[in-house]
């Protein structure tokens, strides 16, 4: 089969490897579509992810949809349509019971955070336990599948803050994840939806996307004491001071985006004096089945996808992805063939 593996900042190839066999409690997958994540770009561009530094081959991808190739309990037929919840939970701790995704030890596809690294999902076939696996409903295509990853992400911090139904929303960042979060309060009823971004191609993604206004902060400045929810998506430093402005007083923002692992400076008068909830949001919990459920009742949420690129010109996906003037979510096809 063949399989992609980052070496390096700048170094991933296509390689030749053994079909893997699964064992117990395991399920063989034809993988079919894999979409890019902030965190592929970091271990591409950079040769690693904030402190994960690749240092052994790395195959990237943990936003994946396929069809079952082998199940040796005969639990999924063969060409059963799944996606993956890419995540194996670690060790509990006092406190956190109900919140496996935060446990120490545990492991996600894709990752250099663990040693070995946890391999991602951009190979031909890849096994993966039983647990992980996600049946597709009739009429989600593949491709639309491989959102579900991204899109559980927003609907865990939807979660986190509390819901968005009938609330005033802001979203800062229209990354592929802005843009996931923005289109499903949009679909959970947010009454108002206002996307940011520095560039003018997130913002009109936005605007296809259902969000009922778009801010381009280089032009115009953030309104204060306007959304009853912030989510930041952007991830850098800067954004939060806005975002904690923005916010009502009593107001809630959620950090969506992952920040550079320093000091950095922010004004938090207004998170003191509006008394403003400032929540940390993480990977997701069991919002991939949520997630699932969207993409199949609303087809329009499969707009954030702006590119499919197949895997041997995998060096192209990679700079169209860091691209985001021209991208949204750039998705790579794993060399399908005809009947696929």
């Amino acid at each position: 089969m063949k399989t992609l593996k980052i070496h390096s900042a700048e170094n991933i190839t296509i390689e030749d490897a053994a079909i893997p066999e699964p064992g117990e409690g395991e399920v063989r997958v034809r993988m079919m579509y894999g979409g890019i994540c902030g965190s592929d770009l970091h271990y591409y561009f950079e040769g690693r992810n904030g402190a994960f530094v690749v240092t052994e081959p790395l195959v990237p991808g943990h936003e994946m949809s396929g069809v079952v190739d082998l199940d040796p309990s005969g639990r999924l037929a063969a060409g059963t349509r799944v996606t993956i919840a890419p995540a194996t939970y670690g060790t509990s701790e006092p406190g956190i019971e109900d919140r496996p995704y935060l446990w120490p030890n545990g492991s996600y596809f894709g990752s250099a955070s663990t040693t070995p690294h946890t391999q991602g999902g951009m190979s031909e076939y890849r096994v993966v336990k039983d647990f992980m696996i996600r049946v597709l409903p009739d009429g989600l295509g593949l491709k639309e599948a491989s959102l579900a990853e991204p899109l559980a992400v927003a609907l865990h911090a939807i979660a986190m803050a509390g819901g968005v139904e009938g609330k005033k929303v802001l979203v800062t960042g229209s990354g592929p994840i802005g843009l996931c979060l923005a289109a499903a309060a949009v679909v959970k009823g947010a009454a108002e939806v206002t996307a940011t971004d520095v560039l003018d191609g997130p913002l009109s993604r936005a605007k296809s996307l259902g969000v009922h206004h778009t801010i381009n902060v280089r032009e115009e400045q953030i309104p204060a004491l306007a959304y009853d929810v912030v989510f930041e998506c952007s991830g850098v430093g800067p954004a939060i001071s806005p975002a904690l402005a923005a916010a009502r007083r009593g107001g809630t923002v959620a950090q969506v985006g992952m920040l550079p692992d320093r000091e950095i400076g922010v004004n938090l008068a207004p998170f003191v004096s509006k008394e403003v909830t400032y929540v940390g949001c993480f990977r997701f919990n069991d919002e991939i089945g949520e997630a699932i459920e969207l993409l199949a009742a609303h087809p329009q949420l499969a707009g954030v996808i702006t590119h499919v690129i197949d895997a041997d010109d995998i060096v192209e996906a990679f700079q169209t992805a860091r691209n985001s003037q021209e991208s949204g979510k750039v998705v790579v096809s794993l060399w399908l063939d005809e009947q696929d």
